[in-house]
């Protein structure tokens, strides 16, 4: 009994010995982290109304804000008279949109953004009132109506100076819409459905169809770089569950590929793993040019009548730094890369026309994109 005690941590220890050699499997994202299936998309909805019960806050008498008020008067059975433009500084004519999720069925709630479309400089404390909310086809799918919640807010003082936090014009109402219309998807008409990768790789497609044929033999064909064409069994129920099952399936993505980004109006480089560096020779310098200003003011002689004036006087220099030739050896990962371009000592906007320049040369192996 007392040999088993004493073996017992010894039998453990070898064993976490043993699981530290074997190498961890490589992670695999789930096949709906890496697209989605033809069809099953969201969405938009826009609608024009007008929010009310502001204080003070609202247009200033503007013309399509009228119009508003008179069709949502006209719905309320209130006639406006002919000719009659009242002031409406209690309220603003506003765009909502949303986004109509697949599958919504009438009668779910869905979250609204409302935005000021006048001269109105706060939408807090006002209501919006019933607004419907159409499609890209014309069709009525949600109607919206609700208190408008505001981030921000902004104050103006009678000598025009204002204080502002955040955007007090743009605000949002939770469940502000009720879905009135659902949206076909087709997915259960049509005997065979695509699965579309968010970013085209040939590599990426044809292991999601490996996956797939993995779990369900001779389901999945690659149509293109993007699309994996599925023959799927008819019925709601046995389709919704193959779907769910490959959503869940697990897929090692192709490598990324070497792209460096560069920023040119804030100076931001970024470079990601895949970047290679081959050796180089960098000589880098600066050219700068100074400009001193230094007027000086003349005054006319005693008890004469000459004018006090200014005279321009100009300093120009022009200094070239005189940089030495640093080497750059070859990088095969990102640490060694940034400490090859620490080497070189310079600042964000002179490190992107070094990239660009290596680029030419051949010895930096990525894709240049500047934005």
């Amino acid at each position: 009994m007392t040999r088993i005690r004493i073996l017992a941590p010894i039998l453990y220890l070898l064993i976490a010995m043993i699981a530290g050699q074997v190498p961890a499997p490589a992670h695999a994202e789930r096949i709906r982290d890496l697209g989605q299936f033809e069809g099953l998309r969201a969405n938009q909805l826009t609608g024009y109304g007008v929010v009310v019960g502001l204080q003070g806050t609202g247009d200033n008498n503007l013309q399509y804000v009228t119009e508003a008020m008179r069709g949502v008067s006209g719905r309320l059975g209130l006639q406006l008279p002919p000719g009659v433009s009242p002031i409406l500084r209690n309220a603003a004519a506003v765009i909502v949109t949303a986004e109509l999720p697949p599958f919504a069925k009438p009668g779910q709630r869905i979250d609204i953004t409302v935005s000021t479309l006048g001269q109105a400089l706060s939408l807090r404390g006002g209501a919006l009132i019933l607004t419907p909310l159409y499609g890209a086809d014309g069709q009525i799918y949600a109607m919206a109506q609700g208190n408008v919640a505001v981030g921000g807010l902004g104050v103006t003082g009678r000598d025009g100076s204002q204080v502002s936090v955040n955007v007090a014009t743009v605000g949002r109402i939770a469940d502000g819409a009720s879905v009135e219309r659902a949206v076909a998807t087709g997915f259960d008409l049509s005997p065979t459905l695509r699965f579309n990768l968010h970013k085209a790789d040939f590599l990426t497609a044809a292991r999601v169809r490996d996956a797939i044929n993995g779990r369900y033999p001779g389901i999945a064909s690659i149509a293109d770089g993007v699309s994996i064409e599925l023959t799927l069994p008819q019925g709601n129920d046995l389709r919704s569950g193959i779907m769910a099952e490959i959503e869940m399936l697990g897929v090692n993505p192709a490598p990324v590929a070497a792209r460096v980004i560069v920023n040119s109006r804030t100076g931001t480089v970024v470079i990601n793993d895949a970047v290679r560096l081959a050796p180089a020779a960098v000589s880098h310098g600066k050219l700068v040019i100074r400009i001193d200003e230094n007027p000086m003011i003349v005054q006319p002689a005693p008890f004469s009548r000459g004018e006090t004036a200014q005279e321009e006087s100009s300093d120009i220099t022009v200094e070239e730094t005189a940089d030495r030739v640093a080497y750059m050896p070859a990088a095969a990962s990102l640490t060694e890369i940034v400490d090859a371009l620490n080497l070189l000592g310079v600042g964000a906007s002179d490190l992107v026309v070094i990239l660009e320049s290596l680029k030419q040369a051949g010895s930096l192996q990525a894709e240049m994109v500047v934005l």
